[in-house]
């Protein structure tokens, strides 16, 4: 049984992570799966829309981290598993799941992955995506007016909140434990092209 490696991709919000774990998706020779710790937001079935909306989504607590552990030491082990489906603009997991298959590599992406010792040890190479604190807040004001219909003001208000206070004490520290850091966010050609050769190496390798 072939061995599989886990890439850890992480960065605060909006940092374009999610756009550095596409280009390595992309540019691996070997088949890639990508799991986002975005899916793995708990359930809140129990709750109505308002109260989910006014929610912490940026603590550990918010998230089944446990559950995306467990998939991937399945999925270390060349097991198919079903994970699940989150709806950020319902504020909740929703019923259908999607199959994902074992692959030689696996990348996991997600502010906070770094922040879980057990699930930061799963992981082979550990890169964290650096971008300038207001030039995230842009992106992901851009990004979450176009593509999860929120307010100006609703985006405002979570930032202040949550996202900054919990990004310094979540995010930010546990870059020490990064491999890489890759700064400009995801359109720094050199450093992605740097990481998917020592990928690739890594893979014929094996």
């Amino acid at each position: 049984m072939e061995d599989v490696i886990v890439i850890g991709v992480a960065g605060g919000s909006a940092s374009g992570k999610t756009t550095v774990a596409n280009r390595l998706k992309e540019a691996c020779k070997e088949s890639v799966e990508l799991l986002s710790h975005d899916f793995y937001y708990l359930p809140h079935n129990e709750l109505p829309f308002e109260e989910r909306a006014k929610l912490n989504y940026d603590h550990p607590n918010a998230f089944d981290t446990d559950r995306l552990i467990n998939h991937i030491k399945l999925l270390k082990q060349w097991i198919s598993i079903e994970r699940p489906v989150y709806s950020f603009t319902e504020h909740n997991r929703l019923a259908e799941t999607v199959r994902v298959n074992p692959s030689k590599v696996i990348i996991v992406e997600g502010f906070m992955i770094f922040e879980n010792a057990e699930l930061r040890d799963l992981m082979d190479i550990k890169i964290y995506v650096d971008a300038d604190a207001d030039e995230r807040l842009i992106r992901r004001i851009v990004r979450d007016v176009k593509e999860r219909g929120r307010s100006l003001e609703s985006i405002i208000e979570q930032y202040t909140n949550t996202v900054k206070p919990m990004h310094e004490l979540f995010v930010e520290p546990y870059k020490k434990y990064a491999d890489v850091i890759i700064p400009r966010g995801g359109m720094n050609d050199v450093a992605i092209t740097m990481l998917i050769n020592r990928i690739n190496a890594i893979i014929n390798e094996e």
